[in-house]
């Protein structure tokens, strides 16, 4: 039975952590919000799981993956749910949490990049905050962002498996789903302070790399040259305003 994901079907967001695991390890699954109604999918089925009342453990928001009568919701505990079944965690339990650590830490950082554009409000537009978006953004390339990137930099450097690796890994030699939410932030900061982020990737070169490397995995390189990836866009968790980029 396929997996089926549940997200806002134009936008990346945080769905994309999910969909770039899933697409890398080859699963079969339904990106159930993009498609039809009139197939009982769309986002009429999302939003029954979100609003219905005979579900009796809704989730919080999307994204969240159904699984036969298993519905998880939260990125990190999808991601944790599915890393076994995917084989994108080492089989130890101290490594397996580990890379559910780095996780949580990766989606920290989402948060602080997303809240450089909505620092008041999410229900406010862009336009209502900025004044308010430019001093947090400000911090955020100063502060924030070196000291989130020199953490993963630390992290890939004391990693015993990346002895010779051309491409480095956060946890043990073999690609987790923890380089794939790296990967992706990285992709998502580009995009958003291309200035700010290739300024500090100069100074993690891991990470760089991890970044660089990852994509040779021909199954996420067919994903991302495919119709399936979403572009980023104004709409998602990272979004390009120049003058955010000092």
């Amino acid at each position: 039975m396929a997996y089926e994901l549940h997200y806002w079907p134009g936008i990346q967001g945080r769905g994309e952590f999910v969909r770039l695991a899933l697409e890398t390890a080859g699963a079969s699954y339904v990106d159930v919000a993009r498609g039809n109604a009139k197939d009982g999918a769309g986002l009429p089925a999302m939003f029954r799981y979100l609003e219905g009342g005979d579900v009796r453990r809704p989730p919080f928001a999307c994204p969240f993956l159904v699984d036969g009568k298993k519905v998880i919701a939260q990125t990190a505990a999808i991601l944790l749910y599915l890393g076994p079944k995917l084989k994108l965690v080492p089989a130890g339990e101290a490594d397996r949490l580990w890379v559910h650590q780095i996780q949580l830490t990766l989606a920290d950082l989402v948060v602080e990049a997303h809240d450089t554009h909505h620092p008041i409000a999410g229900g406010l537009y862009y336009e209502d905050q900025k004044a308010e978006s430019l001093r947090r953004a400000g911090d955020f390339r100063r502060e924030r962002l070196p000291k989130f990137l020199a953490w993963c930099e630390a992290v890939l450097e004391r990693n015993p498996g990346n002895a010779a690796r051309a491409v480095p890994r956060m946890v043990g030699s073999r690609l987790t789903y923890a380089d794939l939410s790296l990967f992706q932030v990285v992709e998502g900061l580009l995009y958003a302070f291309p200035r700010a982020t290739k300024r500090m990737l100069r100074k993690a070169p891991l990470v760089a790399a991890l970044h660089a490397g990852v994509p040779g995995n021909k199954r996420l390189a067919a994903y991302l040259a495919s119709e399936r990836r979403i572009p980023f866009n104004e709409q998602g968790i990272f979004r390009r305003y120049p003058e955010l980029d000092g």
